[in-house]
């Protein structure tokens, strides 16, 4: 019998632990395949809701007592919650890519020797600040500046109507070849420390190595899916990333499933679907990993989800009202005090037993976030995450 569409997202929902939670915050990461962590609460919210009980403490301590997770740059070169015990593969697999053309002007640029001084003074500096809040930007300058020279330091580089010095050009360089992490925050102060502080015995794999480990984790998460998908959720080039996949022997893409999903890779031997079943109501966050990852676009985003739930062909911008597994709506949540006013925006009518899951799902957040919720189905008014 041919995979099914209701096949492939029974065993997404199940992989991402959307219908059947994990034990742990790590756990719940590993098969979201990166936890996207620009914006820490919903990162939070996200691996909460995939955990039986959790709240956003859990998820914090995880990250800041266990250290069972790290922070640091993933998928299209954006900060996210990666498991701790995958940070070798990812960062070897970050550095499998290929280089991007700088977008700066030629005398605000790092030279790739100056690159190479920069992170080898992020290293020495990192590895002497204990984490971990290990060192502030300002106190990193000065260690980077100490170490090479003034020009390091040079407030060159345009960011947000103000500049930032030089060295900060390799900042996701020196994160990719292991020498660098997020610690914690320092008050309102984001703090870096170093990856063989945070997770003792680390080292990254070969970056071969690992950008085949990489495609598999993700064709766990996410498939079937094709090189094309993978490019657009890693950040790579559609070409580039297809060779990656030809050069693979341990792939299938021959297997009985509907038209869309011709061209689709699994790994093989992990060829097992879950019985379709009912998905039920989940509330995604910002950059939820499962509408970021999941593709074809408009299959997951049907219709007028399409219109409403992505922006500029983008996922993650809005958080996403997730019934049966598909995109059927959006949400805003607005916190005063200890109250949570909620409001859904359903694409189509739910159901009486839709609106009890609703219900739940609600309730769900508040206890995560640790406030009183509630419920309005309307119209959400709030434009979109930049």
């Amino acid at each position: 019998m041919a995979i099914s569409w209701d096949d492939v997202v029974a065993r997404r929902l199940h992989r991402h632990h959307l219908s059947t939670p994990a034990s742990t915050p790590a756990q719940a990461v590993a098969g979201m395949c990166g936890a996207h962590a620009q914006v820490q609460s919903a990162a939070e919210v996200s691996v909460a809701m995939r955990v039986a009980g959790a709240t956003r403490a859990t998820v914090q301590e995880a990250l800041a007592t266990e250290r069972s997770l790290v922070k640091t740059f993933g998928p299209r070169g954006t900060v996210h919650l990666l498991p701790a015990a995958d940070l070798a593969l990812w960062t070897g697999a970050r550095c499998a890519l290929p280089p991007e053309r700088s977008p700066f002007a030629p005398d605000v640029r790092l030279s790739p020797g100056q690159t190479d001084a920069v992170v080898g003074a992020i290293d020495d500096a990192l590895r002497h600040a204990p984490p971990p809040s290990g060192l502030t930007v300002d106190e990193l300058t000065a260690e980077i500046v100490a170490r090479v020279g003034s020009w390091a330091g040079d407030l060159v580089m345009p960011a947000f109507q103000t500049h930032w010095p030089r060295w900060r050009q390799a900042l996701a360089t020196a994160a990719d070849r292991g020498v660098l992490c997020f610690g914690l925050p320092r008050g309102r102060n984001v703090t870096y420390t170093s990856p063989a502080l945070w997770v003792p015995g680390f080292r990254p794999l070969p970056p071969g190595e690992a950008i085949r480990s990489l495609v598999r984790s993700y064709l766990r998460s996410y498939g079937p899916a094709t090189p094309a998908h993978m490019a657009r959720w890693l950040g790579a080039p559609a070409g580039w990333t297809a060779t990656v996949f030809a050069d693979m022997k341990d792939l299938a893409d021959s297997f009985p499933a509907e038209g869309f999903l011709a061209g689709g890779f699994l790994v093989a031997g992990d060829d097992s679907f879950p019985p379709a079943q009912d998905g039920g109501v989940r509330l995604l966050p910002y950059f939820d990993a499962y509408a970021v990852g999941s593709h074809p676009r408009e299959r997951v985003f049907p219709g007028r989800a399409a219109e409403r739930a992505l922006n500029r062909g983008q996922a993650g911008n809005y958080p996403v009202l997730l019934v049966d597994g598909i995109a059927a709506g959006v949400w805003h949540s607005r916190r005063t005090g200890r109250r949570l006013a909620v409001t859904v925006e359903p694409l189509r009518p739910l159901s009486r037993a839709r609106l009890a899951d609703l219900d739940d799902q609600v309730a769900r957040l508040g206890h995560i976030v640790g406030a009183a919720p509630t419920l309005t189905v309307g119209e959400v008014t709030a434009g979109p995450h930049a």
